[in-house]
């Protein structure tokens, strides 16, 4: 697709990034889950230090899709990576490409600064995407399961070096 392109984010995209994050809640049946805002995002995004980055999609003017990515870093490499935390590809803009452009641009970012990996979570019943991301070559990593801490839990293990 000759008039796609991919670019960095900025702030006037701003509206654009949570319609996309909005977009993309609902695909993965988690809309109730958004709390991002604007102002939220301007501040994780483009405030001093950004957080993560954000690329988007466009054919022509058109908004296609997004990434959003950051840092990590491993040990073991002793070398840094990057979490791919979103790629999403609006509805009429699927199998055109965009999902491959736009993990080729990252995996671009990924080598240009020297990362050891490239890594991503990927919902069980996903399987297009599943799909998608073992035709690029990607492998589950089946041996390791992520946990998380939120909200109440997140707080009581953040005070308990407090006691």
């Amino acid at each position: 697709m000759a008039d796609l392109h991919i670019d960095p984010a900025t702030e006037a995209d701003l509206p654009l990034i949570l319609h996309l994050i909005t977009a993309l809640a609902e695909y993965e049946r988690l809309a109730d889950a958004v709390v991002a805002s604007e102002d939220r995002l301007r501040l994780t995004l483009f405030g001093e230090p950004p957080r993560a980055e954000v690329v988007i999609a466009r054919v022509g003017t058109a908004p296609a899709g997004f990434a959003v990515y950051f840092h990590t870093y491993s040990t073991f490499l002793a070398r840094p990576g990057l979490y791919l935390e979103d790629v999403f590809v609006l509805p009429e803009w699927r199998r055109a490409g965009v999902g491959r452009r736009l993990l080729e641009y990252v995996a671009q970012v990924a080598v240009s600064r020297d990362c050891g990996r490239l890594e991503w979570s990927v919902l069980n019943w996903n399987t297009p995407a599943i799909r998608f991301y073992q035709a690029m070559g990607a492998e589950p990593m089946t041996d390791w399961t992520v946990y998380r801490l939120t909200g109440d839990a997140l707080t009581r293990v953040a005070a308990a070096d407090a006691r």
